[in-house]
């Protein structure tokens, strides 16, 4: 049985359900045109949901804003708040205390105290196995358990997924954390954003560090599966998360490709633990088949604010790759490519300003001074009015100080 946070509950009635008014109703919100193919007859998942990535249109979804417990799903949000803040190369030498506070029967990759681990490890970790020791390693790297879920939780506010609560960073079961379909679909969105999160949850296998050889010092590795039984085996599937719980059930998220267009699924507590990837799988091949031939019911809405486009070890090369879709979405800031930011905007001003007054300045001095002698036929005259030593010049020295000025400022933006 799944017991739904009754303040959770009351708060979805207080307010406007986020992303339209239909998602906040009850059963399933389909809008079916001309054409349309039937939603999948067996689906028994609790909540679910199936949206363009692109377009943020969400198709289809039944109780969409239901607050349930999220499983290792919620990992999803944790990559999204704590990956882009570590290098992937960077290594840490993992303490026992890092690893006290595991939950019993928590899911493990095998990390191991005082070993070094790199960062880009760990993540695979989190991602493949589902390791809570290696999502409680980079919490403590990030500042500790409790500053991590509060960093997770401000990332939900940010992203308008309001009906997640988080307790603990790897999604185990706790009193009072929720998140919903709707929601997990945001996290995923978001993160796929980054380009190692989608290289993080595209990876099908890796090795793993493991121990010392006790014969000869050096040290071991192991392989790592990833536990998305739908990677590799769904056309076009990019990942991104999978989970289960007692309390729970199981829980899916995924993205897939097909045909220039991206989908999003998240299935939450069907009746049997093995129906999520089905369910998760029909859903995919009714979006791609309804493409066009359905109204929105909803939409999954966009961040308020642009978050860095990649990790500090990838670069913002690895950005530029990702399809554009997943790409970070760009406001007003100084780094966006549109426009000019708020200093070259004041050099611009400032260089107009001057080039202004000083030709206001030449045109006030050539009314007051009496026109010279025609020169000579052939005559350049460089002490006439005008020439380079003139009024007139003085006042294009200073235009060209406002240029060099705006050029300046340009050139020390950062790329």
């Amino acid at each position: 049985m799944i017991l739904v946070a009754a303040p959770a509950a009351l708060a979805q009635d207080s307010v406007p359900a986020v992303g339209g008014e239909r998602l906040g109703r009850p059963a399933v919100q389909v809008e079916p045109l001309a054409g349309a193919p039937a939603l999948p007859s067996e689906l028994t998942g609790r909540s679910w949901l199936v949206a363009d990535a692109t377009t943020g249109e969400v198709l289809a979804a039944r109780d969409a804003h239901l607050p349930l417990p999220p499983a290792s799903t919620l990992k999803m949000l944790f990559a999204d708040t704590v990956l882009p803040k570590f290098d992937r190369g960077l290594e840490h030498k993992v303490t026992t205390a890092e690893l006290a506070s595991l939950g019993a029967g928590s899911s493990l990759v095998g990390v191991k105290e005082n070993l070094a681990y790199r960062v880009e490890d760990l993540w695979r970790g989190v991602f493949l196995s589902s390791g809570n020791d290696a999502v409680h390693v980079l919490a403590h790297m990030n500042g500790g358990i409790p500053q991590t879920v509060t960093e997770m939780q401000e990332r939900a506010r940010a992203l308008q997924a309001r009906d997640t609560k988080v307790v603990s960073p790897d999604g185990y079961d706790m009193d009072g954390q929720v998140s919903s379909a709707y929601d997990l679909t945001l996290f995923a969105r978001a993160g796929l954003r980054n380009a190692d999160f989608r290289s993080y949850c595209a990876t099908r296998t890796a090795r793993f560090p493991g121990g010392l050889d006790k014969l000869t010092g050096q040290r071991t590795s192991f392989d790592i599966a990833n536990t998305d039984r739908l990677l590799g085996k769904y056309p076009g599937l990019i990942g991104v998360k999978n989970g289960y719980t007692t309390n729970a059930g199981a829980t899916f998220t995924g993205a897939a490709e097909r045909d220039g267009r991206t989908l999003l699924v998240t299935v939450m507590h069907p009746e049997a633990q093995g129906r999520v990837y089905d369910e998760a799988a029909s859903l995919l091949d009714w979006g791609f088949a309804a493409a066009g031939k359905v109204q929105p019911v909803g939409k999954l809405v966009d961040e308020p604010a642009a978050p860095s486009p990649s990790s500090p070890g990838t670069g913002a090369e690895a950005a530029d790759q990702l399809p554009p879709w997943s790409r970070p979405p760009t406001g007003g800031s100084s780094d966006s490519g549109s426009g000019l930011d708020a200093a070259v905007w004041t050099a611009a001003f400032l260089g107009t300003a001057l080039a202004a007054w000083a030709a206001a300045r030449t045109a006030a001095r050539r009314r007051a001074v009496p026109a010279a002698p025609a020169p000579a036929f052939g005559g350049g005259g460089a002490s006439a009015v005008g020439g380079a030593t003139g009024v007139g010049g003085h006042g294009r020295r200073l235009t060209r100080r406002a240029r060099g000025l705006l050029h300046t400022v340009r050139s020390r933006r950062p790329r």
